[in-house]
């Protein structure tokens, strides 16, 4: 059973892209995929800051990267780029620790106008990191995605198809790579 990390970049929990990463998790686990979430905003923000490679948290936290056949990373958009919560996890990534990984961006904004900050702010971080599996990824407006009055999140059809598409492809080139 090939095995997906989801790094949640949102220092927000319960926002909007908690939905797309729950959707995104469930579909992943309806395929047979094993999936194990880390929300950045959760490690140490010290050990984060003060770039504490050897701190217990983040050695935990980059061995379920490394362990990981997949990787999404998830942000909201902030100033046109990814969270700085997000980069100071990715600061702590071993240089060559997204290697053989195929990788899927999900990012949440309040616009179309930061649709490629994906490509522009994202990639070549994970390039360096030895990333090549680097999908297109799933780009989603804030309105695509509605809070529910009970709780939970209402996804647009769009969107839903698109992330549908998305998984899919990440199953398909994990399983490729994974044998």
């Amino acid at each position: 059973m090939a095995k997906v990390a989801i790094i949640n970049g949102s220092p927000t929990p319960g926002s909007r892209l908690a939905g797309v990463i729950s959707l995104t998790e469930e579909l992943l686990v309806q395929e047979g995929m094993e999936v194990r979430r880390l929300n950045v905003a959760d490690l140490p923000a010290e050990d984060l800051i003060r770039a504490k490679f050897e701190s217990e948290a983040i050695v935990k936290a980059n061995a379920l990267v490394a362990e990981a056949d997949a990787v999404i990373i998830a942000s909201p958009v902030y100033q046109a780029s990814y969270t700085g919560v997000l980069k100071t996890f990715l600061d702590l990534i071993p240089q060559k620790g997204l290697a053989g990984k195929v990788v899927l961006p999900l990012f949440i904004g309040g616009s179309l106008a930061h649709l490629l900050s994906m490509d522009y702010a994202l990639k070549p971080v994970l390039s360096a990191l030895g990333a090549r599996y680097i999908l297109s990824g799933v780009y989603t407006v804030d309105s695509q995605v509605a809070r529910k009055e009970e709780g939970g999140f209402d996804l647009a059809d769009e969107l839903v198809a698109r992330l549908k598409d998305n998984v899919k492809e990440l199953i398909q080139e994990t399983n490729l790579r994974h044998r």
